[in-house]
């Protein structure tokens, strides 16, 4: 005659496990029936939405380097004018300067 108990195999984690299976599934369901076929979360549906934010950033990464090169470019353009009149100034003093007589 056996000893054991039929149910010896059930213990408190598998009880745990078929109460969170089941409460899973109410979710998933009622997730479907409140926001709709079409508006349930998927993996794919994660995915996609996170390859359009990783395109989003890469847009707004290369805008803001345009930009940093546009500025880039203004600010060196501006420099060379700088630059530019500073010599013709410095020849135009140059120029108003009586010669020196050699002696």
């Amino acid at each position: 005659m056996s000893t054991a108990e039929p149910n010896a195999g059930i213990g408190l984690t598998t009880i745990s496990r078929t109460v969170v299976s089941l409460a899973v599934e109410v979710v998933h369901t009622l997730e479907r029936v409140v926001a709709g076929e079409g508006r349930v979360r998927t993996a794919r549906g994660n995915a996609w939405e996170a390859v359009c934010a990783d395109r989003a950033r890469a847009d707004q990464r290369a805008e803001l380097d345009r930009l940093v090169a546009e500025l880039a470019a203004t600010r060196a353009a501006a420099r060379d004018r700088h630059a530019s009149q500073d010599r013709r100034t410095a020849g135009n003093r140059h120029a108003d300067r009586a010669p020196q007589p050699v002696s």
